[in-house]
């Protein structure tokens, strides 16, 4: 099965957002500092602009190493 950009974007979106709340989140054993939560602000802000602007720098990232782009709908 080959992935496409639309979801390497969602697999990567989502391991950063868990990732940076394991290590943002004070009751995580993996806690480092609230710090790593603006990295999920980030995230999230970037995935609600490219929902309006159609922009998102990974999956330009993705276009130019050969990653296959989603089928358009029929």
């Amino acid at each position: 099965m080959t992935l496409t950009t639309n979801q390497y974007v969602r697999i990567f979106a989502g391991a950063f957002v868990l990732i940076s709340l394991a290590l943002g989140v004070e009751a995580s054993p993996l806690f480092v500092s609230k710090n790593f939560l603006w990295f999920t602000v980030f995230v999230g802000a970037n995935l609600f602009q490219s929902g309006f602007t159609g922009i998102c720098p990974l999956e330009s990232i993705l276009r130019r190493l050969g990653v296959k782009d989603t089928p358009a709908c029929s």
